[in-house]
């Protein structure tokens, strides 16, 4: 499912999509699917969404639906772009953007928090959490009744460093019952790296190897392939599942889009830096609610 957005006017009401995602205010220019709704099977309360670079105000390089504000954007055109998608996506409340350092730090937003993160858990109504991204990978939670929710933004610094072993336990729940998603990140044939970023996690899943369950796939070398340049093709979906298998996360979905391959649909720092971001958000609506 996409969200869209249409005229100024229709975004300053603050009038979302219909259940199919669309606008419905007559006469208006075509619509741009400025978001899209993660395909996972988590309970109907949990909505999860990630923006597009379309549909925003923003001039290049940051065109057009920039929603980070440390990146060199005009501070208004990165407003109005975070008020366009809250429209139309009917966000409950603000959301809560972190001050992302590609580290391990998890807040739990029903608490009182401060400083940097690289994730995020709620078991609150309403409550947004949000990470920004534009080549590293989100991934959001939630836990199988609908109750619990995290999002985690995981870089191969977040990833090595032990972020989604972070989020996992700050969910507050057994790994069996998690459901996890992730969202758009640079794909394995446009994703290069030396030798310090294989090495970083060949040696932790070394240490790892004893602790491995049986049929759990415990050695990154075999998602770093070489390349013709003596470095390194790195899979950040595959780093991602094994670490989260490893903890006994089984239900997995999402992977296998490119921000760098996409440049219509995301923004990528590999491939035009500098660049806007892209938003994940995830939050959970009453029950019975739309």
């Amino acid at each position: 499912m996409a969200a869209e957005a249409d005229s100024n006017e229709r975004a300053s009401k603050g009038n979302g999509p219909d259940r199919h995602g669309h606008g419905t205010a007559p006469g208006t220019e075509p619509m741009r699917a400025l978001a899209y709704q993660a395909d996972w099977p988590a309970p109907a309360r949990v909505k999860a969404w990630v923006s597009t670079r379309d549909g925003g105000v923003s001039s290049a390089p940051y065109s057009t639906l920039n929603l980070g504000t440390h990146v060199g954007d005009e501070p208004g055109a990165a407003a109005e772009n975070r008020r366009r998608l809250a429209a139309a996506l009917g966000l409950p409340a603000d959301p809560n953007w972190l001050t992302q350092v590609h580290g391990c730090r998890v807040v739990d937003l029903d608490e009182p928090w401060s400083g940097p993160a690289d994730g995020a858990v709620t078991g609150r109504t309403g409550v947004v959490c949000a990470v920004l991204t534009a080549d590293c990978l989100p991934v959001l939670l939630a836990d199988r009744g609908g109750s619990r929710i995290g999002i985690a933004h995981a870089g191969w610094r977040g990833l090595a460093a032990g972020v989604l072993e972070a989020v996992v336990a700050a969910m507050e729940t057994p790994p069996e019952e998690l459901l996890v998603w992730l969202g758009p990140a640079i794909g394995p044939a446009a994703y290069e790296v030396g030798d310090d970023v294989r090495t970083a996690f060949v040696d932790a899943d070394a240490d790892a190897d004893a602790d491995a369950d049986a049929g759990v796939a415990a050695d990154a070398t075999m998602v770093f392939r070489p390349n013709q340049r003596g470095r390194w093709q790195a899979d950040l979906y595959a780093l991602a599942r094994m670490r989260l298998q490893r903890l006994g996360v089984t239900s997995i979905h999402g992977g296998g889009s490119c921000t760098f391959s996409e440049p219509e649909r995301f923004f990528s720092h590999r491939r035009e830096a500098p660049c806007g971001r892209m938003a994940s958000l995830i939050w959970l609506a009453d029950e019975g609610g739309p």
